[in-house]
């Protein structure tokens, strides 16, 4: 089967709203809907969608991605918002369970944690029994990966008239196919490298997510005795970009996060080795003449930054917004998809990025490269240099070159590939082979002064930023790594063709289970 590409409707124009402040709108996501989650930003979003407001869902006609996941928030946070490995697992076994709890439903489809027998035709002439499967699947993994939100999650089955205490297994039902499904996925991935239980080489007390490969920096966060090498950061106890007075006085000396993440099996190869990618010679502190040429690149981009780049900046640097909504966007701007190809599209897109994570993984162990903050301290120690001063300073010409910071908080691993710049290029591509297309055409608006960093100053008036292609979406992510000061020119340009590929394999991976072509 092959997917159909969807021209928007006659005389009907994409919803938009904006999200910095104002939620994510009517279409699902990759990122959100899997999580349930807006994903907001900001202090003045308003309350999300409660289970109660879920009652009247109609299982027949309704869409349970677009109607109730992507619209449910349940209260607390439990990732930061530019912890894209963990994150993105998370929301990858929840598309994936949706996809094989459907799959029995399918004229072709076939699952990929499960081979659940196929249903009769008149058993999905509504939209009833996929919902209800998937819903069930939902929960399932919810409860495995995620048990801090089984609570949220129960309570929006129960107010649509489903039994989250069904443990049915019955293959012939949609609730039993939806719990082998879920189970199946959390059977499959429990153990397949990211130490999601926490027990690799542990018998107690388990430590979700910790590193077992046995990673140490050459560098530590009091000393660059590698200039070529990653240093972690020493900074103050905050994981996002606005702080918290609980912050104060205490600080904390970075990890390298899940190195074991180039471990994990990925669906479309089997050794990220075979992605070839060239070393970062650029940030060899043995050719110093172009390891100073990448620094003052950064510091350059520094010093002219502006309030469409700190936004932008803030937006691809948060996982619930940029790549989270800019799929769902693309659904909206190509009309309305039915259930079947919508899960399609979004487990198409999740794929690329939990692949592509793989082999990004790979790369940044095997270079270890060093993060800009050391370069630039390194390369000018106290030197003046002219660069953006910190929040509300602007553009300054005095700061010793030791004293610079970056825009946006420098993430927790070593410096080439760029991961932002990997996974948009990865799921663009896949969102463009399913619908044939570059279309994208997504407005963000950003309030003035809703800036994280620089809150009631950037941007000075209210910003609409448009994305009418993905090609123009991806060379934007890819440079706001530059704009934020938290990647090297080059790093970004060379990050997007290695992401992309990743995008023409998910599609193609993932077209082969709807078609009914995978093998056993």
């Amino acid at each position: 089967m092959t997917t159909r590409r969807r021209p928007p409707a006659a005389g009907s124009a994409p919803r938009r709203r904006s999200v910095l402040l104002g939620g994510i709108g009517g279409a699902s996501t990759a990122a959100l809907a899997a999580l349930g989650h807006t994903g907001s930003t900001a202090a003045a979003e308003p309350a999300g969608q409660t289970a109660a407001d879920a009652a009247d869902f109609d299982f027949d006609t309704g869409n349970f991605v677009r109607d109730l996941i992507a619209r449910f928030r349940p209260a607390e946070d439990v990732y930061g918002p530019m912890d894209v490995t963990v994150l993105h697992r998370f929301i990858h076994v929840s598309t994936a369970a949706w996809f094989d709890a459907m799959a029995p439903y399918h004229p072709t489809a076939v699952g990929v944690y499960s081979r659940i027998r196929r249903r009769p035709a008149g058993e999905s002439t509504t939209n009833r029994n996929k919902n209800i499967a998937a819903l069930h699947a939902n929960y399932q993994v919810i409860k495995g990966v995620e048990p801090g939100r089984k609570t949220a999650f129960r309570d929006l089955m129960v107010a649509v008239g489903l039994d989250p205490d069904d443990e049915s297994e019955d293959p012939t039902s949609p609730v039993g196919i939806g719990n082998l499904a879920g189970r199946a996925v959390l059977a499959r991935t429990a153990h397949d490298g990211m130490n999601q239980l926490g027990d690799e080489g542990r018998t107690y007390n388990g430590r979700p997510y910790e590193d077992y490969t046995g990673y140490r920096p050459v560098n530590s966060a009091y000393g660059l005795t590698h200039p070529s090498r990653w240093q972690p950061n020493l900074g103050t106890h905050n994981r996002r970009l606005a702080g918290n007075a609980g912050d104060k006085g205490i600080f904390t000396v970075q990890a390298f996060v899940t190195p074991q993440q180039r471990l994990v099996r990925a669906h479309t190869f089997r050794d990220p080795r075979r992605f070839g990618l060239a070393p970062p010679e650029f940030s060899d502190h043995t050719r110093p003449r172009e390891y100073k040429r990448a620094v003052d690149e950064v510091l350059a981009a520094s010093a002219a930054l502006t309030d469409e780049q700190k936004v932008k900046a803030e937006v691809f640097d948060n996982k619930f917004l940029g790549v989270g909504i800019s799929v769902g966007a693309a659904a909206q701007a190509h009309g309305e998809l039915d259930l079947d190809d919508l899960v399609h599209l979004l487990f198409g897109s999740t794929v690329a990025i939990f692949d592509a994570l793989v082999a990004v993984w790979h790369h940044k162990t095997r270079y270890d490269a060093v993060r800009p903050f050391s370069a630039v301290r390194h390369v000018h120690g106290r030197r003046r240099v002219t660069a953006w001063g910190g929040p509300g300073k602007g553009t300054v010409h005095d700061m010793p070159g030791d004293e610079w910071t970056s825009y946006l908080n420098v993430g927790d691993h070593p410096e080439y590939p760029s991961g932002s710049a990997c996974v948009c290029a990865a799921q663009a591509q896949a969102t463009r082979r399913f619908f044939d297309d570059d279309v994208l055409d997504w407005t963000f608006r950003a309030p003035a002064g809703s800036t994280l960093v620089e809150p009631g100053l950037t941007p000075g008036d209210d910003l609409a930023l448009h994305w009418g292609t993905w090609t123009d979406f991806v060379r934007d992510c890819a440079d706001s790594r530059t704009w934020g000061g938290v990647h090297f020119l080059k790093t970004a340009e060379r990050s997007i063709p290695f992401g992309e590929q990743f995008g023409d394999l998910a599609y193609e991976f993932v077209q082969r289970h709807v078609r009914g072509e995978a093998g056993g």
